[in-house]
Formats: C-alpha cells, structure tokens, sequence
C-alpha cells in the first residue's frame, strides 16, 4: 500500500486547499490589498521614499495614488536608476535587505542577458505558488503512488556564479538550491548532474541515468524536454518513454505555446498524459493552468505580485513593441476579455510598474484565467498587419495537423520587397514539406485567422516565403549564441542585426549540410 503518497497527497490537501480561489472571491479587493502590502513594507527604501509611499498609504485611493505617481518603468530605466545599485551590493533600494540573488534571463529579445532581483519574499512566493500548482494535482485523480514517484525538472544550470556580493544564474537554478529539504529525495535529475552547466554533458548524464529512475512528472521548456525524451527512447531502444517511465503521467511545460509540440510528445508517448501550464517568469510566479479550465491560466493573485494590464495596440505601443510616452494601464476590474494587454507588475523583488515584455488575453475576467499570447517585441506589424505569436503559433498547428508533420522550432521576419515588404518563414522539421506548400499555406491560415493581415496581404504584403531546415540548424543557432538548454527559448521573430545573423548562420549550416 503507498503509504507515504497517501500521507504526501492528504498533506498537500489540508495545507493548502484555503489557498485555492473559491466563490464569492473578490480578486479587484485582493489586489488592492496586496499592492497595499507591498507599498507598507517597500515604504522606506530609498524607491519608496522617492516616490512618497508613505502619502500614497494615506490616500483613500491608493490604487489611483499609486499609478498617479510612480511611472511605468522598462528594464532599462528600472536598472540604470534603481537596480544597479542592488546589484553593487547596497541593501534598501527597492526592496528592504539586501538582494542575495539575481536571475540572468534567456535574453530572446535582447542579445544581453538581463538581471533581475530575486528577494528572499520572492522566493517564498514562488514556493508557495510551486505547491499550489502540485496541490491542483490532487483533482486529477492520480493514484496515491504517484506523489511517491520522482519529478524531473529542467531548467538552466543550477551552479550560481558568486562574485563576494551576490549570486546570479537562471532562475531554475536559484530556485533548485532553495527547495525544500523534504523534496529533495523526489527531485531529478538531482544535485550534482543539475549543476552541470554544458547542456550536452547533462544531457548525456540524464539519459545514461534514466532508467533507475520512476519519473511521474517532467517540469520543463518543451523544446529541450522533448530532445530528452528522444534520446532517452533512443538510447535504449524502445517505442515509446513510459517503456522506461511507465508512472509518467503529467507535464507541466511553460515558457512556449504547446501547441506546435502536441504531435511530437504524442509520438513519444504511450498513453495520454495530463499537460499543465504554469507562467513562471523570473519577476515572479504568474499564473497556473486549474484542472477543467481549457488551456486557460489562473492569476496568482494573493501571493506578492501586483497586476496592471496596458492595452497591446498603436495608442500604447509603436510598431517596433516600444512603449509610448502617453501609455497608461488598466487594472484587473478593467480589464476586458479577448483583447490583448502587456503586463505591468509590481513585486516583492522590488519591481515597480515593471513592463515586463509579455502579452497576456483575458480568457474569462471572472475567474481570472488567461492566456500568454507572446512579447511586445515578438509580434509582426511592418506594415499594419498585427500578427502576434499566437496568430504565429495556431498557423504552426494547423500545418502540423493538415500534412501530419511535426515542425519543432520556426520564426518569421519582415523583410522589404521593393516599394512593398513580405514575409519569410523559416520552419525547423525533420520531416518532409514542400516549401512554397508551406508558404501558401500558412498564408491561408491567417488570413482566417487574423483580419488585419488579410487586409494588409492584399495591400501591402506582397509574398510569403518559406525557408525549410532540418531542426539541427535551430539548435546550433541556440548553442553559438549560449542559449542551448534549460529555459532558453528560440526568438519567434526576428529584426535588424538578429535576423542578419540568423541568415549568415543558415548558409554556413548549408555548407556542412551537403
């Protein structure tokens, strides 16, 4: 009898089941308590003190207060004014203390990486949002052997580069060396392959290692988690991974749309699996996909974030996905549904009215669900088109689904055409399609699915090209620029510099090719 899971399953039951957001909850008067919270205990760092949080506690209306006050604030300016100081080990600038850790993101849209501040407050944060996502699985109804069984986590390297003041790396990686000593026994691929920071060596020590282990849930970016799984199955030689993981029953996959990666893991599988969302960004715990709730996640609202949404269109964004000056935000009881915002936080890391790059859409604004639809600087609008990255992704699907492909990775530019510009496709597939197909293609597609681009197709869109190129051109790219692994995903759209180096890439790699 698995004891130890029915003891583990009925703990994480009791404890955390009041966390859950249950009928007749009033998320507008949970944020403001939370912006409140935030704005008392950040009252006296030099960030709270510029900006006068303490006159904004003694407004009636510290929602409007607060926003009437303190701008929104990019990386950029957030760094050049504030965080660096964090960062040179000065304690009390946006967040009381000093910051231990910062997290290096994947840099997909810019070719730095950037650093964020990761508070003690925000690490408690995340491990409770972390529990709150294994409590959802207690309503799929899983057998209580699967809360004894391991979980595989993939992230960057969990080795944190220390310089005598703070301790920066991914996120995955500050996150691991905080787990929670009772989960240590349950975690993979466990410390010491963890720590490996060459993608190819841990890769190499997690399939070698695979089989003693009894996997029941795989965390992970879907790109690096499905080569995994590949050579796992190729390695050993079987059909399918539940030949090696047969208690392998939920992936929890952040960071991409899914959707392009649905056939693939299929293929890989031997029965269905239970796919769970979670928006885990490196300001913060975001959002987690409920059971029932149709690929929509819920806001974490209650737990050291603040929400601000600013409408994702021309009045607030130029074409390039830059923020005007004039732009201003909405907050969450005046949010609408199916239209698309950028998402602004406040956090218990000390960001305040952060633009953080995501666009998010309402999905249903009573319970709080939502959908991440893309970057402020991965969409495509050369000429009026508005094409965002869900447009990209359901494009991908529909073409896996009509020719039974599988395209693993692909990106778009906008390029000029004489007087007139165009679209050009680049598709990363092993299997066979012809290109100027999968041109036309695509092109039907959104014509259905976006009104703009059918416009602007017969107007100022003068072709769409595709360019097919085996998957390994992809992943070469990623590891070159010190991406390959973890949480790093591949740019969905590419400009300017970006786009100049993808080109010269591409026609090295056809040299090695032939």
């Amino acid at each position: 009898m698995p004891i130890l899971g029915s003891i583990i399953k009925t703990a994480y039951t009791l404890r955390h089941f009041p966390l859950d957001i249950k009928k007749n909850f009033n998320p507008s008067w949970v944020q403001k308590k939370e912006l409140k919270k935030l704005l008392i205990k950040a009252q006296d760092t030099a960030f709270g003190e510029h900006y006068h949080f303490a006159d904004i506690l003694g407004q009636k209306d510290i929602v409007k207060a607060f926003r009437s006050v303190v701008p929104i604030l990019d990386y950029s300016t957030m760094f050049k004014n504030w965080w660096y100081r964090s960062l040179n080990g000065e304690p009390w600038v946006t967040w009381p203390g000093k910051v231990k850790y910062f997290a290096l993101t994947s840099g997909t849209s810019e070719a730095s990486s950037k650093h964020i501040p990761v508070t003690q407050d925000m690490l408690r944060a995340i491990k409770k949002a972390s529990i709150r996502l294994l409590v959802t699985t207690t309503k799929y109804n899983f057998p209580d052997e699967f809360y004894e069984k391991g979980a595989l986590m993939i992230g960057g390297s969990t080795h944190l580069q220390f310089n005598g003041t703070y301790y920066r790396g991914d996120l995955s990686g500050i996150t691991a060396n905080n787990l929670p000593f009772w989960f240590q026994h349950f975690y993979k691929p466990g410390r010491r392959i963890s720590r490996e920071k060459e993608w190819s060596v841990k890769l190499n020590e997690i399939v070698r290692n695979a089989k003693d282990w009894d996997i029941g849930i795989i965390v992970g970016v879907p790109a690096w988690i499905q080569i995994i799984l590949e050579k796992i199955v190729s390695y050993y030689k079987v059909k399918t991974i539940h030949e090696i993981w047969p208690n392998f029953s939920a992936y929890v996959h952040s960071g991409v749309c899914f959707d392009p990666y649905v056939k693939s893991f299929e293929r890989l599988l031997e029965r269905p699996i239970v796919y769970n969302e979670s928006y885990l960004a490196s300001e913060g715990y975001i959002a987690y996909q409920q059971p029932g709730s149709n690929k929509s996640m819920t806001l974490i609202l209650d737990n050291g974030i603040y929400y601000e949404f600013i409408p994702f269109n021309g009045v607030h964004f130029d074409v390039d996905g830059n923020l005007l000056p004039k732009a201003e935000s909405v907050t969450l009881d005046e949010v609408e549904e199916n239209k698309e915002y950028a998402l602004v936080l406040s956090t218990c890391a000390g960001a305040w009215r952060y633009l953080i790059g995501d666009t998010i859409r309402f999905t249903s604004k009573d319970k709080c669900e939502i959908i991440l639809t893309g970057r402020t600087k991965h969409f495509l609008s050369i000429c009026g088109e508005h094409l965002s990255l869900d447009n990209m992704n359901r494009a991908i699907k529909m073409l896996q689904d009509e020719f039974n492909i599988k395209i693993n990775e692909f990106t778009v530019a906008g390029i000029t055409t004489g007087p007139l510009f165009s679209h050009k496709w680049f598709l990363g597939t092993d299997d066979l399609i012809d290109a100027e197909t999968a041109a036309n293609k695509i092109d039907e597609y959104l014509k259905t699915l976006n009104d703009d681009y059918r416009v602007e197709r017969s107007e100022a869109i003068r072709n769409v090209y595709t360019e097919v190129l085996p998957l390994q051109v992809f992943y070469d790219w990623m590891k070159i620029r010190g991406k390959e692994g973890g949480a790093n995903k591949f740019p969905r759209v590419l400009r300017n510099e970006q786009l100049a180096e993808w080109e010269d890439h591409i026609k090295r790699s056809k040299v090695r090719i032939t």
